[in-house]
């Protein structure tokens, strides 16, 4: 499977930009990926039922991610819970092999990793599956991912349940994309290093003007 090379601008929803900036900002200290325990982005709560928390087990040839909590949306669109269950059993031979390579991409890597693919909910309407998974370090390794998932369809309101099992055709990916470039976080406002900022003296001549470049 084929990964594009992206910025974290590629990220669409206002909600997974945010927990992506969290997780650049932990990134930026030493440019590795985060341990699970520094991460808590703001109104966490509020993301709680679209999120999901895995633990990866390295010690087989292929890792294993096992599902340690399941947001209620997410447990509508596949049709049930799944805590304690390996992800590739959840969701079932039909869509492992769409799904799967995106997790070991982010496990390989240790980068977030993002995806948007199409599917139809009971009644054809298009909706679109944006997934974006952040990677955790624990000694040096990635154990633990979080996924944020998010469902959006052009047309407005759409069915939910059962959304990933209300059909045989499997998801249609429009993107599949390591976020690897612009791997820093910058405040509103802030003045990066390096930017050119010019000052006019408005107390002489119009046009004079001095100009630093930040280092």
């Amino acid at each position: 499977m084929d990964f594009a090379s992206a910025a974290p601008s590629a990220v669409k929803s206002i909600r997974q930009r945010d927990l992506l900036n969290t997780w650049l900002r932990l990134y930026a200290r030493q440019q590795i990926a985060p341990a699970i325990w520094e991460y808590q982005p703001a109104r966490l709560e509020e993301e709680l039922s679209d999120l999901i928390y895995y633990t990866v087990d390295a010690s087989t040839p292929v890792p294993r991610l096992i599902i340690q909590s399941e947001g209620t949306r997410i447990s509508r669109a596949y049709g049930h819970t799944g805590k304690g269950v390996p992800l590739d059993e959840y969701i079932g031979p039909r869509l492992v092999p769409s799904v799967m390579p995106i997790y070991y991409e982010c496990v390989a890597r240790g980068l977030p990793v993002y995806s948007v693919a199409d599917v139809d909910d009971i009644y054809g309407r298009i909706v679109a599956y944006e997934r974006l998974l952040l990677p955790f370090l624990t000694d040096g390794k990635v154990c633990h991912i979080i996924a944020s998932l998010k469902t959006f369809c052009e047309d407005g309101g759409f069915e939910i349940k059962n959304l990933m099992r209300g059909n045989d055709a499997p998801p249609r990916p429009k993107l599949r994309a390591v976020i690897d470039r612009d791997l820093f976080h910058r405040a509103p406002g802030r003045i990066a290093a390096a930017d050119v900022v010019e000052f006019a003296d408005q107390s002489g001549p119009a046009d004079a003007t001095e100009i630093i470049e930040l280092n």
